[in-house]
């Protein structure tokens, strides 16, 4: 399965199980060259250069790079990303629990108060 499969079917299982958009009336949006899912209007989880990126907690994004589960995202101006983990695995499983826990993460985020 390429990661363009592999992507597709993550947004259909992620669009049928939460409150997650994808795109809109004029298309898909697109962040960092890519097309991506959104909760609440945030970015957290999208497909670059063949690769799942999501939006985590930096410790969190910490511990799955030492884990060896991906790397920091790099949007290509060499400044990596502290909340954005570049994943290196090709499993569905888990891209589908990367991209459900970024959801949650970027979900909780914005309900907190100021």
């Amino acid at each position: 399965m390429t990661a363009e499969q592999r992507w597709t079917a993550l947004v259909e299982t992620i669009l049928a199980e939460g409150a997650a958009t994808y795109g809109n009336e004029s298309g898909p949006q697109q962040a960092f060259g890519s097309t991506s899912l959104k909760t609440n209007g945030k970015i957290f989880a999208m497909l670059v250069k063949g690769h799942l990126v999501v939006k985590l907690d930096g410790r969190r994004v910490d511990e799955l790079v030492n884990a060896g589960v991906g790397q920091r995202f790099d949007p290509g101006h060499g400044r990596l990303q502290r909340e954005w983990l570049d994943v290196e695995s090709a499993s569905d499983d888990v891209w589908l629990d990367l991209a459900t826990e970024a959801e949650k993460f970027v979900a909780q985020r914005g309900q907190r108060t100021p």
